[in-house]
C-alpha cells in the first residue's frame, strides 16, 4: 500500500528556512518521479518542485528557484524540500507526490509570519 506522510513544517519568520520530509513507504521512492506542491489558503494546488526518478534532476518552478532545493535519500526512502528565504505568500499546505499516479499524503503545514 502506497503511503506518504509529509513533516516538517512549522511557523517561521520571513527570511527563515525549513527542511520538508515526506516519508513514503509501499514503493522504492528511487525508482518514481516525484513532485512537491502547495495549496495556500483560499487557492488551487500550486506544482513547487519535480525531481526525476533514476538519475535525479530536478527542476522548479519560479516562485521556488533559488530558495528552494529537492532531494531525495533512496535508503531512508524518503523524499526532502529544503526552503530558505521564506517569504509570506509561501504560506500553504505542502505535499509530496507521485507523479505516477498523483498519489499524496496528508500535507503539512507551512506558515511564514513575522
Amino acid at each position: 500500500q502506497v503511503q506518504l506522510v509529509e513533516s516538517g513544517g512549522g511557523l517561521v519568520q520571513p527570511g527563515g528556512s525549513l527542511r520538508l520530509s515526506c516519508a513514503a513507504s509501499g514503493f522504492n521512492i528511487s525508482n518514481y518521479a516525484m513532485d512537491w506542491v502547495r495549496q495556500a489558503p483560499g487557492k488551487g494546488l500550486e506544482w513547487v518542485s519535480h525531481i526525476t526518478g533514476g538519475v535525479d534532476s530536478a527542476t522548479y518552478a519560479d516562485s521556488a528557484k533559488g530558495r528552494f532545493t529537492i532531494s531525495r535519500d533512496n535508503a531512508k526512502n524518503r523524499l526532502y524540500l529544503q526552503m530558505t528565504g521564506l517569504k509570506s505568500e509561501d504560506t500553504a499546505v505542502y505535499y509530496c507526490a507521485r507523479v505516477f499516479d498523483n498519489a499524496r499524503g496528508q500535507g503539512t503545514q507551512v506558515t511564514v509570519s513575522s
